[in-house]
């Protein structure tokens, strides 16, 4: 077969090269996506949607069993089998028709097969079989391959054959035994859902929990697991693992020990850049790709990078963001377009220095955007701290008989703006997108004294960090 030409290749199918084709497309662009696994992606079948399946039935059980006049109708406890249930079918057992049918009605051609640069705008894809199909891009070839685990350098590990996130959001069978290597997002997800299955979860954790975030949010996410029974070991590291039969052993750094039936490794994540050629483009296999707000790779003029594989922002809906963007800068350039002073920003992603939210899906909830109070202070800024305890929010009362939650907003005092904002406490995540536009739109507290919450709701906690700062 000869080559085949398209404007834009896209490599890596899942909700990140998807939205990249997707913006090129619509702009007229002639797109092939090439994928080696499943289209759709990790988020699709082993990070977000199954590890938040695993998480809500359990999620919603505790919310049920915390209101008088609910709890007495709870009857059972949480159905194992039931909550695989319903994972599975949130992945579409894996399969992926669905999704490449909306490739079929978007017009994006697919090839499946591995992907390899063999030089600029070139790609060659081997698929399963065998088969070899080579791509040539007229403008452009755009990277969306995420990241995989990062397996640390200890002794054994390797050997004793780990989950990792893949494994953990995948498995059909509930361990009896769990040590969790690692205190971050996934790590945490991970350790409830499975502590709530059932499961006998310890985990292993250099540091603290939630590093990075503000310190309350580790501290109570940390007393949540420890009342489910989970046992944290935190100010140590594995420093060698051995399997025996049914049983993995990990030597921890202070001499002591943790056998379980699995482990999970959870201590960050690695760029799927080892196995695409990229020594034959001048780039070096393995590395991160640093990219421009126009997610172009540096020293390149045609070789864009987006999503985790960029290492801005190690996120799906973060990815999506930057997509939008590439997809339409992509289409642009191609026609001709120029990209600079568009009027809202369309050609480029800039939310991913300072401006992104997340959510940690576990109990309690943790939703943070912008600057902690250390980063804020660490970046010079000139702040105000407001914390306000959620439990005293009017709303909080009718939610649950037992709230506890904590909220707090970094204020920049030059310029009479928020520029953080975290929020723990049952379903915080969905307060995260007014605090998401408020500091992205950079409102001004005199403004946001006329935005008025809805009583009585746990969104009211603006009022409150307002009458806090006090009336300007």
């Amino acid at each position: 077969m000869g080559e085949l030409e398209y404007d834009l290749i896209v490599i890596g199918a899942g909700a990140v090269g998807e939205n990249v084709a997707g913006r090129a497309v619509e702009r007229g662009l002639r797109t092939v996506i090439v994928e080696a696994e499943l289209v759709g992606g990790e988020c699709s079948y082993w990070a977000c949607m199954p590890s938040k399946a695993l998480l809500r039935s359990a999620a919603a059980l505790r919310a049920v069993s915390d209101l008088d006049g609910a709890k007495q109708a709870v009857t059972g406890t949480l159905d194992a089998a039931g909550v695989l249930r319903r994972r599975d079918a949130m992945t579409h057992e894996w399969d992926d028709s669905s999704q490449v049918k909306w490739l079929d009605g978007a017009g994006i051609d697919l090839v499946r097969g591995h992907a390899e640069f063999t030089g600029e705008k070139r790609v060659r894809v081997t698929a399963d079989d065998g088969t070899v199909t080579d791509l040539v891009a007229r403008y452009a070839v755009a990277v969306s391959t995420g990241s995989a685990a990062l397996l640390p350098d200890v002794p054994g590990l390797k050997e004793i054959e780990p989950w990792t996130s893949r494994e953990a959001t995948s498995a059909q069978q509930i361990p009896n035994s769990l040590a969790v290597i690692g205190g971050g997002v996934v790590a945490v997800e991970m350790a409830t859902a499975y502590a709530t299955l059932g499961t006998a979860v310890t985990m292993i954790v250099r540091s603290e929990l939630l590093g990075g975030m503000e310190p309350f949010a580790g501290e109570m996410v940390e007393a949540s697991l420890k009342k489910m029974g989970v046992t944290v070991r935190a100010g140590v590291s594995a420093t060698a693992a051995v399997r025996e039969g049914d049983s993995a052993t990990l030597t921890l750094s202070d001499g002591s020990a943790v056998s379980a039936e699995q482990v999970l490794v959870a201590t960050g994540r690695t760029p799927r850049t080892g196995d695409l050629g990229l020594e034959n483009i001048g780039l070096t296999p393995g590395d991160w790709l640093s990219v421009d707000d126009t997610m172009l790779v540096h020293g390149t003029d045609w070789l864009y990078a987006v999503g985790d594989v960029n290492h801005r922002a190690l996120l799906t809906h973060q990815g999506k963001y930057q997509a939008r963007a590439a997809g339409d800068v992509i289409a642009a350039r191609a026609q001709g377009e120029s990209v600079d002073d568009q009027p809202w920003g369309a050609h480029v992603a800039t939310a991913d220095h300072s401006h992104v939210p997340q959510v940690t899906f576990s109990d309690p909830e943790v939703a943070s955007v912008g600057l902690t109070e250390a980063a804020a202070r660490k970046a010079g800024r000139s702040i105000r701290v407001l914390d306000y305890n959620l439990a005293w929010v009017a709303g909080a009362s009718t939610y649950s008989d037992n709230y506890e939650g904590m909220a707090r907003a970094i204020v920049d005092e030059d310029r009479g703006v928020i520029i953080g904002a975290t929020f723990v406490g049952a379903d915080v995540a969905e307060l995260l997108h007014s605090a998401t536009v408020a500091i992205v739109g950079e409102v001004p507290i005199s403004r946001l004294w006329h935005a008025v919450p809805a009583y009585p709701t746990i969104s009211e906690v603006w009022l409150r960090w307002l009458e806090a700062y006090g009336r300007p």
